[in-house]
């Protein structure tokens, strides 16, 4: 199943993914700030920065707050010095996690990052021990309420796409990182509505995981995802449906 994130489809599941607007304000203001600081303040030349923007705007966050944000990646307006970082380690059940975080203090970050997986059955790795399991994919979701499966497959298809697959309620379309955002835009302007879209890291094989490590481990996730600095975690996991549905109660 190319381009599966199970902790994303969890998370859609649960209905509970970003729920804190505050906090999700946060992280997408400072992939804003981070997107403009390393390729420039111009999103039509900037497809990382573009991509951020668009993110934003979904979640309904003010133009002015983007417009600050890209300004203080560029230097135009002072503010924090931020840094990217990954980390990579193992959750519960052997799960390999990849952690991206954009923080002002890396020593801080890097400190509750371990704090928070020692204390919930993880531990950081070093640099390499599972990021190559990892392969970067575009995601794309699409409503699937609102699109029928094989007029979408064939759009998609056409536009460079690797692949579609259903996730419940949305259809996940994967591409190459280079296709990600010529396949958005060709599938906009077949009459397709994204309804989100982003550059991944997804498994190349996953571990089945459940019970009571599979609750621990989603634990694990949500409480590092909760920590200001960290962006996003990628895990290599698969779980039952049945199994979801349980976690959510």
């Amino acid at each position: 199943m190319a381009g599966h994130s199970k902790w994303k489809q969890i998370k859609h599941y649960k209905a509970a993914a970003d729920a804190k607007r505050g906090a999700l304000f946060t992280k997408l203001i400072r992939e804003i700030t981070m997107a403009a600081k390393i390729g420039g303040g111009d999103p039509s030349g900037n497809p990382r920065l573009r991509l951020a923007i668009d993110t934003a705007r979904s979640s309904s966050m003010p133009k002015e707050n983007i417009e600050r944000a890209v300004k203080k990646g560029t230097g135009e307006l002072e503010g924090v010095e931020y840094h990217e970082v990954t980390y990579e380690g193992y959750g519960p059940g052997g799960v390999a996690l990849l952690i991206d975080a954009v923080t002002d203090n890396p020593t801080r970050t890097v400190a509750e990052v371990r704090s928070k997986m020692s204390r919930l059955g993880g531990n950081l790795g070093t640099p390499n021990s599972v990021a190559w399991m990892f392969e970067k994919k575009g995601q794309v979701y699409v409503d699937a309420s609102n699109v029928d499966e094989d007029s979408l497959m064939e759009k998609a298809l056409d536009a460079g796409a690797e692949d579609v697959l259903r996730e419940d309620d949305r259809f996940l379309i994967s591409t190459s990182p280079a296709d990600f955002h010529s396949v958005q835009e060709a599938l906009k302007g077949k009459g397709v509505q994204v309804v989100e879209a982003e550059l991944a890291m997804v498994p190349k094989n996953t571990v089945q995981i459940g019970g009571k490590q599979g609750d621990s481990l989603l634990k694990l996730l949500e409480t590092l995802e909760d920590l200001d600095d960290v962006q996003k975690v990628w895990a290599n996991f698969d779980m039952d449906v049945s199994e979801m549905a349980r976690a959510e109660g």
